[in-house]
């Protein structure tokens, strides 16, 4: 991260020439490629442009940017949680563009005066995240932040969109399961785990958590949760699924007053509780779908309504038997049709296809309808 060097008070002067190191030429063009850094300031805001694609003529190829992007991203940099040390890739277009490379020098002057930019390829999000630093927080330091970039002289519209194409389709994204364990650890950082309070996502932090501490201390789920880099075993449910099931329940007003040993005793008490109405869906859980995706969403969806339910009967909410009570009379009546269209009622409702029902609710219209037809069958909440 650049820091403000102790007594510069001048205004910010962008240089006339940024070093440069050379490099080869593009495999399927003529294209010269050079690499360095350059100061924000000499880039924005008036030598760079955003080739967006353009519907009415097709000229373009660039996605509009996202503002959420660029304003996370800015917020970020200012509270200095982030770097960005990986490479914007420009483009000065034209045959000629050589003739702005000079021994190890790229000429900013010369640029200027002939009024050319440098076309964003990659990176956009960066370089309009840093504009939005300049102009809205501080010109002096923004304007002299360093930029890595790559840059290739003299590549036309077409190949900076081949490049455009293979940067952003090659590479292939974190799986969110990694993506989760990733996330968890950095939020052991008070600065990082801030920044995810501030945009509402450090409730996958606390399930990723309480996801992890499931695995290893429930006698529902241990060694059932399939966790980034496991092989799949006797495992039944992706830990990412899991994660994701928790959100509702996790940004709950109730869970959020609750602590996180309270919060596990809790979802663990529910899961044994769903065991003592069904006891063989968990002894042989490749067999039913209660401990698979469509079984955890539906039933982490109903948690908070059946906590409502257990707390309007004054019944001990970290206790297995008091979800068995409230559920099981919704449970054992739970009815739907089989693939070759006969009644399963109960824990045969749960059965993997094709002799269960369950599974035909697996779209997100399908869990809305499943979810409704429990919650009809489950008591109502008493009022004193």
């Amino acid at each position: 991260m650049f820091t403000r060097p102790a007594g510069i008070t001048e205004r910010f002067s962008a240089p006339q020439r940024i070093p440069i190191v050379s490099g080869p030429s593009l495999v399927r063009a003529d294209v010269k490629l050079i690499s360095g850094f350059m100061p924000a300031g000499a880039l924005i805001p008036d030598r760079f442009h955003i080739p967006h694609l353009d519907p009415r003529t097709g000229r373009g190829y660039q996605r509009l940017p996202q503002g959420t992007r660029i304003n996370e991203l800015a917020v970020d940099l200012k509270k200095k949680r982030v770097d960005l040390p990986t490479s914007v890739l420009l483009n000065l277009r034209g045959r000629d563009a050589m003739r702005y490379v000079k021994e190890q020098f790229l000429d900013l002057e010369a640029i200027s005066s002939d009024n050319a930019k440098f076309y964003v390829v990659d990176g956009q999000h960066r370089i309009l995240a840093l504009e939005k630093l300049i102009d809205e927080v501080d010109v002096e330091i923004w304007s002299r932040y360093q930029i890595p970039f790559t840059c290739m002289i003299g590549a036309n519209e077409d190949e900076e969109m081949e490049q455009f194409y293979l940067v952003n389709s090659k590479a292939k994204s974190v799986r969110t399961d990694l993506a989760y364990e990733l996330l968890y650890q950095r939020a052991q950082d008070p600065e990082v785990l801030a920044s995810l309070v501030e945009r509402g996502q450090d409730w996958q932090v606390y399930a990723q958590g309480i996801v992890k501490r499931l695995s290893e201390e429930s006698p529902v789920w241990r060694g059932r949760i399939r966790f980034a880099s496991m092989e799949k075993g006797d495992t039944v449910m992706p830990s990412a699924s899991m994660v994701t099931s928790l959100k509702a329940v996790l940004s709950s007003s109730y869970f959020k007053a609750l602590t996180d040993d309270q919060q596990l005793k809790i979802i663990d008490a529910y899961w044994r509780g769903i065991r003592g109405i069904f006891p063989e869906a968990f002894d042989e859980p490749s067999e039913f779908s209660l401990q698979k995706g469509i079984g955890v969403i539906v039933m982490h969806t109903l948690l908070m309504q059946v906590v409502e339910i257990s707390r309007s009967q004054g019944l001990p909410l970290t206790e297995a038997e008091t979800y068995t009570k409230v559920l099981r009379d919704a449970l054992e009546k739970l009815q739907g049709e089989d693939s070759d269209g006969g009644t399963v009622v109960g824990i045969d409702f749960w059965r993997s296809a094709p002799r269960g029902a369950a599974g035909s609710y697996s779209s997100s219209a399908g869990r809305r309808v499943l979810i409704a037809k429990v919650q009809i069958l489950l008591p109502k909440i008493s009022i004193q």
